[in-house]
């Protein structure tokens, strides 16, 4: 069994994978212009973030009913489960499904289907985040909280994801300040191709807990005393950075070096269906690239629940696995 964690940094569109993708496409009638799911495996090759946002995008044409939605969430808790994850906060974007005709009621509807059976199911708890595209207009975003209010009851937070650089965080300040209103969390991507500066302004002006990504804070070392201070987490999603091409190989990834300075790092899977694997795939390949001893695993798995926004109780039963857990013998 793997080690228990929390998975805090995962787009439910990041997870279909081809099979699925080829299977709702049928349901649905939808034509892809791809002979097979090797072929659109093949498609998996990224330049950078907006290469990936473009198949990204175009992969989800083939959601359209709630039970699409549903079947998406439902295959994702599975892995998750055999992947060690006992609880999961989990991002959706409802713009790029209400911008091809897809009511947001369908999506949220059919995702909390399958969220709300996911204990019973699989031990997994589960948290809904309602992300915004930033590459759209903050009037879009705003548009999009206030369709979304009569859904608040099953969403627990808001994020900020897609392209970053020149959509800088501030632009959305109107949107997190009613969501503060509303008493929903705050998370944001930052300092993933955009500069620490972002990560700064997302504290800052848009009252953000919690960094997703979060890498380029080592440019600035006034933030990362701040980050060390305040024990803002950050969710890395170590996989994803090697696939985008923010860093060159994993053996090059920040991940010590940022536990080493005392920052709240988790690791995560971001949309792993493209980037070559779940959450314990990424805690597996930065163990071997990084020679990551037992104890620091351990210590990513604890932080992977501090900084997760489940009730105090049920944090210190999942932390109490965390350190009962015994390592399986690990070669190097």
């Amino acid at each position: 069994m793997p080690l228990p964690k929390a998975e805090l940094h995962l787009h439910i569109e990041g997870t279909l994978e081809p099979e699925l993708a080829f299977a709702l496409a049928d349901r649905n009638g939808v034509v892809l212009p791809y002979a097979g799911t090797e072929e659109l495996r093949g498609a998996y090759s990224f330049s950078d973030l907006q290469s990936f946002l473009d198949l990204y995008y175009a992969l989800m044409a083939v959601l359209r009913t709630e039970d699409d939605f549903a079947d998406l969430a439902d295959a994702y808790l599975a892995r998750a489960a055999e992947q060690g994850v006992r609880h999961a906060e989990i991002f959706f974007d409802p713009q790029a499904h209400t911008a091809r005709g897809v009511p947001i009621g369908v999506v949220v509807d059919g995702l909390t289907r399958a969220l709300g059976r996911s204990e019973e199911r699989y031990g997994v708890s589960t948290q809904l985040i309602m992300c915004f595209l930033r590459d759209e207009s903050a009037g879009s975003a705003l548009e999009t909280f206030e369709a979304a209010r009569p859904y608040f009851d099953r969403i627990a937070g808001i994020g900020l994801d897609s392209a970053e650089v020149g959509n800088p965080p501030a632009k959305f300040r109107e949107v997190y300040r009613r969501a503060a209103e509303a008493g929903l969390r705050r998370v944001a991507h930052a300092g993933e191709e955009g500069p620490a500066a972002y990560v700064t302004e997302a504290l800052d002006v848009l009252g953000v807990e919690r960094i997703d990504h979060g890498l380029r804070c080592l440019e600035d070392g006034e933030l990362v005393a701040r980050l060390v201070r305040e024990q803002v987490p950050l969710t890395l999603c170590p996989l994803s950075n090697v696939r985008l091409r923010c860093v060159d190989t994993l053996a090059d990834h920040p991940l010590r070096e940022m536990l080493d300075a005392g920052l709240l790092v988790t690791v995560n899977s971001d949309d792993p269906a493209y980037f070559g694997g779940y959450v314990d795939d990424n805690f597996r390949a930065v163990q071997q690239a990084l020679a990551l001893e037992p104890e620091t695993v351990r210590l990513l798995a604890a932080n992977s629940f501090r900084a997760s926004f489940i009730d105090d109780d049920r944090k210190a039963e999942l932390l109490a696995e965390v350190a009962a857990f015994t390592f399986p013998p690990v070669e190097f």
